[in-house]
């Protein structure tokens, strides 16, 4: 085993704030020097970041960094182009790429003249990806995903089959992630109580199908951000990013995480926070940022990787103890998490 690379690793291309899809190549080459192990991609229209050409540069530019979208939505490509992406990524990295999905946002889809999107539309869209990669030929259809009097991609059985992951947050979808899909990739900012109780649902439910659990890799989402950058960077990946998150979907956050609502009240109610229509994340000044995080309790941070970069290396550590089998340095690009990953390696198998 070589032992500079990192596979139970990962991390989100283009995190850079100022990041064009021009960067991705030198990044995931970067990557693939510090032995990360899977490059994630997510599909974000506003920069002009769509999935399938970055996954192809990205597999292009490596040798041996996986390449996984986490995620796209599935009804936005026709099945057949979906499923024929799919297996021209696996050739064309050699068997490297994971097509990752998830539920995404109702309101978006609905302003694009698009259904919000189900766990039946995704679990009768995965059955369809994996008929096709068998080479099979699918005729009418009529199913959540959509009517279909013809289906085939003319392409021969795959001797290994592409992997497919799911973006899960809620109860069910943990659930439906475990039930179906090879990879699951959990929210940011998990209490590790939330984290625990998130890879024993993925893992019953995989028990529960009648599957080997250890055949689903459950990620976590781990916010990475040292005190080798710089404060105003560090704040806006940490304190802005889960503000943000707090403005659109508090409730369900705290919530899931087992905190106090109150304090999501005091937050949601300050005058400042209040007056953002926009995501905090991408417009908040670097003094804004500062009153927010005097808003934020130090244990809703404590869900992030910060501080030195030895102690970003431990604090990747207790995310293993909570159970999951890999974790994505989410945030953070390559460059910015080789002083993390240099303090992990000695700690890896601690």
């Amino acid at each position: 085993m070589d032992e500079h690379v990192l596979d139970e690793l990962g991390f989100y291309l283009l995190a850079g704030a100022s990041a064009g899809p021009s960067d991705l190549v030198d990044e995931a080459r970067r990557a693939e020097e510090l032995g990360l192990g899977t490059a994630f991609l997510a599909e974000r229209w506003k920069m002009n970041a769509e999935a399938a050409t970055l996954a192809g540069a990205a597999s292009t530019a490596t040798t041996r960094l996986r390449v996984a979208t986490a995620a796209t939505n599935h009804h936005l490509r026709h099945p057949v182009v979906n499923a024929s992406w799919a297996v021209t990524m696996h050739r064309l990295s050699k068997g490297r790429f994971t097509l990752g999905i998830g539920p995404g946002v109702a309101q978006v889809y609905r302003s694009f003249g698009l259904p919000p999107v189900t766990t039946e539309q995704m679990r009768d869209w995965a059955g369809l990806m994996r008929r096709l990669w068998n080479g099979e030929t699918i005729r009418d259809h009529n199913g959540p995903t959509g009517n279909y009097p013809l289906l085939r991609i003319d392409s021969e059985p795959l001797e290994t089959p592409v992997p497919l992951g799911l973006v899960a947050f809620q109860e069910d979808d943990l659930a439906f992630g475990g039930e179906i899909f090879d990879d699951v990739v959990l929210h940011t900012f998990l209490s590790e109580e939330a984290l625990r109780h998130a890879v024993k649902t993925v893992k019953g439910a995989a028990e529960a199908a009648g599957r080997d659990p250890a055949s689903v890799r459950v990620w976590s989402c781990l916010v990475t951000a040292g005190d080798h950058l710089p404060e105003d960077v560090r704040l806006r990946k940490t304190v802005a990013r889960l503000a943000t998150y707090l403005q659109y979907i508090g409730d369900e956050f705290v919530g899931g995480n087992g905190w106090d609502t109150a304090v999501l009240r005091r937050f949601l109610t300050d005058p400042l926070v209040s007056s953002f229509t926009e995501p905090i994340e991408g417009t908040a000044t670097p003094e804004e940022i500062r009153h927010i995080a005097r808003l934020v309790p130090g244990e809703w941070l404590d869900t992030c990787a910060t501080g030195t970069p030895q102690e970003c290396a431990t604090r990747i550590r207790r995310e293993f103890g909570c159970g999951v089998d890999r974790v994505i340095l989410h945030g953070a690009t390559p460059d910015e998490l080789e002083p993390v990953l240099d303090a992990y390696r000695p700690r890896r198998n601690r």
